[in-house]
């Protein structure tokens, strides 16, 4: 027999192993892998191994209606899960919801017309899709869209029913583009809309409303061309909470906050994204206000060694943890206490129901790291936990609140209540033991990471991430709560610990700011960056006008300081003119010797044009200012100058939109409504750019 040389040997082993696999898989190596395991390379949870083709899922689940949806926030989300639960129980649908990004489109054609396909869809920015709505949108509204089976037919979508509604903000320029894009491409490629696209206007804050009064007539016409009979509608849990009394807290394999595995066990990895933040050290931190009364943070968050980069303009998350103090009242309220700390798993009862956090965890760990306990109430949602007042006087007046809109805007949205407050009021104190913990984790929206402009610049630090926030505090008079901001209040916390205060409890919501198992120590954060299409000229020597009042000036900062930077480096830097607004000069005027120093570096090249509201006899604002600089504004803009606003919507943009129209009709002798096109003109071209917020 010959003598076997290295190379057979090992051959013979990868085949001797090959065939012990083969026979002995399910046995030794098909192990359950943990959903929340993997260090989000791709960026989405659980999706390894699940088939990206919509149609066999739904087949393999016995679904006949999916609710798509393309969410920025967590709300348009939270409206699918919400459409879903209620085809399900008031209809007999069998529903499930679906992200855009976990599915392809190319077998929509084969949609069979017994089903059903609902799309939910915010616009995102100025008339964006969402991110997790990118490719769905691209490939739809495609010149070159294509189909596997009906590639050359006109119509071939025409077996697909579909409904849609739409979540927008009238006080950007493409309001709703989403729906009202979307719509447009499935009608033409053949399919059937059911009833009226619906679209809600956060920006009139009647989103809610919008959608309320959208879906009842929606529910009528797909009952009538489904030929669905509608059923009383009771409570059916999503989700199984199961108690583990033989687990304890402190157990290694119990989340107690962390947003997936390799955080619980202690290996945090990139890449770093919407689902796996950086646990970030703050640099630094300063208070910017000379006003006792109020407050606005510096932070400076430090991003070295985590791969993390930015461009001057983007934006960065900050994940927000729930206060003490609320946490608190939500346990009490819903008799908890005593079972705060108990070891839970959540499961879905459903195939295709998605849990949003990973488990084992504590009833005390999801309040106060997953679910958004401090948001606003729904109409709806106060008619569902109806059913489960402590007793029927309290459930008449829930009845009454969740379906008459006047007497709910008066007795509970007027009022500020975020969902323990309301529980409270209601009752008296007394708790509510019938409630069921799934109820929240279905209705809730998840804690969402908040986004803030970035108000350094990468050519300066690439390294570190500034950001400037005002710390949030809503009073509506005749409301009985103050709305804290959840996000700035925990920033306070973390840069009160960082200069000594042993005990930091700003307004005394007691935030738990060394997070999960002491992981954050005080002074990190957990953080990820969102690129932005707000950006400077390619060319620094194209001229750029900047329009900044309070904290929208946070990213004309890095802005400035890059043209700075620019003309150091030896680059020629065009006129840069930056309008700043505050209430008063000696309280809050942002980054001040800044402004003087950048000056310094530009000379002419820099003008800093204030408006400061409350220390004259007459209100200024960056608006008016903008009016009388007007001549000098529209030559900059002949120049092709860029134009950037940022700050708020609802008003002062929109405003200075106007302003700049007026402006390009004087100086030009051109009627108004011409000016108005030209504003639009330049916004198509990107020459007019925003980042602003509701």
């Amino acid at each position: 027999m010959a003598q076997l040389d290295t190379l057979d040997i090992v051959v013979l082993v990868a085949l001797l192993l090959g065939t012990v696999a083969y026979f002995t898989k399910g046995t030794y190596w098909a192990v359950q892998k943990d959903p929340y395991a993997s260090s989000f390379a791709n960026g989405h949870a659980g999706k390894a191994g699940k088939s990206r083709n919509i149609l066999e899922r739904m087949d393999e689940q016995g679904k006949n209606c999916v609710i798509f949806y393309g969410s920025q926030t967590g709300t348009a989300e939270d409206y699918a899960s919400r459409l879903a639960k209620e085809g399900s129980s008031r209809f007999g649908l069998k529903t499930m919801t679906a992200d855009l990004e976990e599915y392809d489109y190319e077998n929509l054609d084969q949609f069979p017309d017994d089903k059903v396909a609902f799309f939910v869809l915010a616009t995102y920015g100025e008339g964006e899709p969402t991110d997790n709505a990118v490719e769905f949108y691209e490939f739809i509204g495609g010149d070159d869209v294509s189909f596997s089976e009906k590639a050359g037919d006109e119509k071939p979508l025409g077996s697909l029913k579909y409904v849609a509604f739409g979540l927008g903000n009238n006080t950007y320029e493409h309001y709703n583009s989403m729906v009202r894009n979307v719509t447009k491409y499935l009608d033409k490629l053949g399919g059937t809309r059911i009833g009226e696209a619906g679209e809600g206007d956060d920006g009139a804050g009647t989103m809610e409303e919008d959608f309320l009064a959208w879906k009842e007539p929606m529910w009528a016409a797909l009952a009538s061309a489904m030929e669905l009979e509608e059923r009383e509608a009771v409570y059916e849990p999503v989700f199984e909470i199961t108690e583990k009394p033989e687990l304890d807290a402190d157990d290694d394999t119990v989340y107690l906050g962390e947003p997936n595995k390799n955080h619980l066990e202690g290996s945090s990895k990139g890449p770093y994204n919407a689902h796996n933040p950086y646990i970030a050290p703050i640099a630094e931190s300063k208070e910017l206000f000379n006003d006792k009364t109020r407050n606005c943070l510096h932070m400076e968050i430090d991003v070295s060694g985590s791969n993390l980069s930015y461009t001057t303009g983007d934006h960065i998350a900050i994940w927000p943890t729930n206060s003490g103090k609320e946490v608190d009242r939500f346990i009490n309220i819903i008799n908890l206490a005593e079972r705060r700390h108990t070891v839970i798993t959540v499961k879905g009862l459903d195939a295709t129901a998605k849990v949003p956090f990973p488990s084992p965890t504590t009833y005390d760990a999801v309040v106060r790291y997953q679910l958004e306990i401090g948001a606003g109430l729904s109409r709806q949602f106060v008619s569902q936990i109806a059913q489960f007042a402590p007793n029927d006087t309290i459930k008449a007046e829930l009845t009454k609140a969740g379906t008459d809109a006047d007497y709910f805007r008066e007795n509970v949205a007027n009022k500020n209540y975020n969902i323990a407050q309301f529980l409270e009021a209601m009752s008296g104190g007394e708790t509510w033991e019938k409630i069921p913990f799934s109820i929240f984790i279905e209705a809730l929206h998840k804690l969402q990471p908040r986004y803030y402009s970035i108000s350094s610049s990468s050519l300066v630090q690439k390294n570190k991430i500034s950001i400037t926030a005002v710390v949030g505090s809503l009073e509506t008079p005749g409301a009985p709560n103050v709305v804290k901001g959840v996000t700035t209040n925990y920033l306070l916390a973390l840069k009160q610990k960082q200069h000594g205060d042993p005990h930091p409890d700003p307004h005394g919501l007691d935030y738990a700011i060394t997070g999960p198992r002491n992981k954050y120590d005080g002074i990190h954060v957990p953080v990820h960056v969102r690129h932005s299409n707000f950006k400077l000229p390619s060319d620094p020597s194209r001229p750029v006008v900047m329009v900044g009042p309070g904290t929208g000036v946070a990213p004309f900062r890095g802005f400035v300081a890059e043209r700075a930077q620019q003309a150091k480096n030896g680059e020629k830097v065009g006129k840069t003119i930056l309008f700043f607004g505050c209430r008063r000069q000696a309280e809050d005027f942002l980054y001040e010797d800044e402004w003087k120093q950048s000056k310094e570096v530009l000379g002419d090249n820099f003008e800093l044009v204030t408006a400061f509201s409350r220390d004259g006899p007459n209100k200024v604002y960056v608006q008016h200012r903008l009016k009388e600089y007007g001549e000098e504004v529209n030559k900059l803009l002949e120049k092709k100058a860029y134009f950037y606003v940022c700050g708020d919507a609802s008003n002062m943009a929109r405003e200075v939109n106007e302003v700049l129209s007026s402006v390009i009709s004087e100086q030009r002798g051109v009627p108004k409504q011409k000016g108005e096109e030209i504003v639009k003109g330049m916004r198509a071209s990107n020459q007019y750019q925003e980042d602003v917020w509701s």
